[in-house]
């Protein structure tokens, strides 16, 4: 996969609050995907208030080194530039989406990371889909894995891999892929329609979330409530639209990118 133009490497590393990795080994991409999750929201702001996102990777690298985030078309997007510039070997995926129940749609993209001068074997990396694995994910390996946050394995069927997530002990499907590389603009045509589906709430409700850098808590801005996870406990209270940019401005250090729509 190469670029279309030069990355700044430096430039998204520092919006990572990192310097460069003296080595393109496991730890140096577990590194990468904490900070990124830390660092760079996963936010829908402009499809509500600013009339959508162009499926545009250099537009998503330029967004994100600015301040902002985006959902998992860019900041995924934009974060394997990142690594295919640092040396090492990265596959776009597509997914399809479980968590309202099977489906075959492929409405997300993620990352298969492998190579660099570590060799490193292939593992599922993410940034771009809220409350999930925090860690790279080992691809060929089975049995339950440890995702960061929680427990996660990977469970092979005849329609693809089901990434699922063990909870209270029982594994619940939260994405189905195939191990096939994806163009970036194989995605426009879904990017494009997720804006607008009425079915979908992309275009409608508003939200950043990301994590808080202390261990696995994390912060959510929906449209009408903050969330807060501090150490396992999870607090939740409503927000009128007259306090909302102020939380936007303290929790994620971004603006309203436009008015509220009618």
């Amino acid at each position: 996969m190469s670029a279309p133009w030069t990355v700044d490497v430096d430039r998204y590393l520092d919006r990572l609050g990192l310097d460069r990795p003296e080595a393109t080994d496991l730890a140096a991409l577990a590194a990468l995907q904490r900070a990124h999750l830390v660092r760079v929201p996963f936010e829908n702001l402009d499809i509500v208030f600013a009339g959508g996102v162009a499926h545009d990777r250099r537009r998503a690298f330029d967004k994100i080194v600015s301040g902002r985030g985006g959902w998992c078309f860019e900041v995924n997007g934009a974060f394997g530039l990142l690594l295919d510039a640092l040396g090492y070997d990265v596959r776009l995926l597509g997914a399809a989406v479980l968590l309202g129940g099977p489906t075959t749609v492929i409405e997300h993209l993620l990352l298969e990371v492998s190579g660099g001068d570590g060799n490193l074997d292939p593992h599922l990396v993410d940034v771009g889909f809220g409350d999930s694995f925090t860690v790279p994910v080992p691809l060929n390996q089975r049995g339950p894995l440890d995702g960061g946050s929680a427990t996660f394995e990977l469970l092979a069927s005849p329609q693809g891999t089901t990434l699922a997530e063990h909870v209270d002990g029982v594994p619940e499907a939260r994405l189905r892929f195939k191990r096939v590389a994806h163009d970036f603009d194989d995605f426009d045509a879904i990017a494009t329609s997720m804006q607008i589906d009425p079915d979908k709430n992309w275009h409608r409700k508003p939200f950043a979330t990301r994590l808080t850098g202390h261990g696995d808590d994390r912060v959510w801005l929906n449209h009408d409530a903050l969330k807060l996870r501090r150490s396992g406990d999870v607090e939740e209270r409503p927000v009128e639209r007259d306090e909302w940019d102020a939380l936007l401005d303290e929790w994620f250090a971004m603006r309203r990118p436009g008015p509220w729509p009618d």
